[in-house]
């Protein structure tokens, strides 16, 4: 926080402009950079088929100091 940096959790489907979009929207700031990662996948096996049952990722927005 003393950096402006802000941790959030999204579908892995969500672009990084659609992101940004809903951020400004919601909270009224300006955004500086978006980083972010995908996290780790984990697997669950049934039977023979091997799932995967986490599709997020993780972004690292920057806010335009106040």
């Amino acid at each position: 926080m003393g950096k402006n940096q802000y941790t959030s959790n999204v579908e892995s489907e969500s672009t990084r402009t659609e992101i940004k979009h809903w951020v400004v929207l919601f909270f009224g700031v300006k955004v500086i950079a978006m980083n972010g990662h995908r996290l780790s996948v984990k697997g669950r096996r049934v039977r023979s088929i091997m799932e995967h049952t986490m599709h997020s990722r993780r972004m690292i927005i920057t806010l335009q100091p106040l």
